[in-house]
């Protein structure tokens, strides 16, 4: 008697471990809390996974792997369509449409990429600075940004005689 209920519990545990749940194109662990799991979505801040714990009444604690399909489809529904706080969206006053959204995965992403074209487009500072790879928000480059990826520091002084 005591082996039968002790079996099914390390099935569920070792179930819990190796699943992974599919929610908005992201593959999540099914041993994390759906607190952190929907963190683990590109757009999906901890803010915004608490958020939506509390308006589908989801508890926080509960694993990823124990979500039902209604749960799953809920989730995916709000994220597509989110009815938060404007405080909380990442897409605030967009500069084509000038409405309020949220984006997530690649949406997020393509947004992001035609910002960038857009500005660099203008030749505004801020485009100028993403075509030369310099950081655009205003920090200092005397001491860091020295070398991006496999191109060598120009400019930096090196002790004579020394070799490596």
């Amino acid at each position: 008697m005591v082996e039968q209920i002790q079996k099914p519990k390390q099935e569920e545990k070792q179930r819990n471990e190796f699943s992974i749940i599919r929610i908005v194109q992201t593959d999540i662990p099914g041993n994390k809390k759906i607190l952190t799991g929907l963190t683990y979505i590109k757009g999906v801040s901890w803010a915004i996974s608490n958020a939506i714990c509390e308006i589908l009444k989801i508890d926080p604690n509960k694993k990823v792997s124990d979500l039902t399909g209604a749960d799953l489809k809920n989730i995916t529904d709000f994220l597509s369509d989110p009815k938060l706080p404007s405080f909380l969206l990442n897409r605030r006053n967009d500069f084509e449409t000038g409405k309020e959204g949220h984006l997530i995965t690649t949406g997020l992403d393509m947004k992001k990429e035609f910002d960038i074209r857009r500005l660099k487009k203008i030749r505004s500072y801020r485009g100028l600075r993403h075509a030369f790879g310099h950081p655009t928000r205003g920090q200092r480059t005397r001491s860091n940004f020295r070398a991006k990826g496999k191109k060598k520091a120009v400019g930096v002084k090196s002790k004579k005689g020394v070799q490596k």
